[in-house]
């Protein structure tokens, strides 16, 4: 986990239902913190101050809660959002221990410098964040996994291929593959055209692996 701590002061909720939408023409942003088991609370906080929560934690790094005299340490769970102006409607808050390991979701980002793109080639992201689990101390924001492998048509990075740092054990299964270099359709085409082209040429071997007699031409066990 990064060094900052991410803390927002939210307020109880009354307002449930359809009576939230006055919540967010007001500027707020109902939200609720599911606590072990107990009873949950309806909560509310500022919009622009659950934006900037969301954007810094997202759903790994743990927020500091405050509600009154109380206290909560929280994972994002949930989170829903108005679907034109993506904004958030509405936030789902698990309270959890310092002392139990918590299962989250991680980023993978990709070293910029892929010589595979570079070389024209296509690189296909097959997945775009891994299940870990550690104590809430351990948990981390983010993974970045060198590329510099990538060079040529059929390299790929597996999830075997992150390194994680001690305390952090990765869910996710290692042959689940994370990206693959491909040939690019355009590229593709070339080549069939080349293949039709030599073909078209006599250029295409004979099965017993000398040039195809030509056209009028008979073999030698034909004399």
């Amino acid at each position: 986990m990064s060094g900052t701590d991410i803390s927002l002061k939210v307020e109880e909720r009354t307002v449930v239902g359809k009576g939230v939408r006055q919540l967010r023409r007001d500027g707020m942003t109902p939200a609720v913190i599911h606590d072990h088991g107990k009873e949950s609370h309806h909560i509310m906080a500022p919009s622009t101050a659950i934006d900037k929560v969301y954007q810094s934690a997202g759903k790994h790094h743990p927020v500091n809660l405050t509600l009154g005299t109380k206290k909560f340490m929280a994972l994002i769970k949930d989170v829903a959002f108005e679907p034109r102006k993506h904004t958030i409607t509405h936030i789902v808050f698990n309270a959890i221990s310092a002392k139990e390991k918590q299962q989250t979701e991680v980023p993978i980002h990709l070293s910029e410098d892929i010589p595979a793109e570079k070389a024209g080639y296509l690189v296909i992201r097959q997945l775009d964040a891994v299940e870990i689990e550690a104590l809430p101390k351990d948990l981390i924001d983010e993974i970045v996994l060198d590329a510099s492998s990538l060079a040529e048509i059929g390299d790929k990075l597996t999830v075997a291929d992150i390194s994680v740092p001690t305390g952090v054990t990765i869910i996710t299964a290692a042959d689940h593959p994370i990206a693959v270099v491909e040939e690019t359709k355009a590229q593709m085409s070339e080549e069939d055209e080349a293949a039709e082209a030599a073909a078209e040429a006599g250029d295409v071997p004979s099965e017993n692996g000398g040039e195809a007699p030509a056209e009028g031409e008979k073999s030698e066990a034909a004399k």
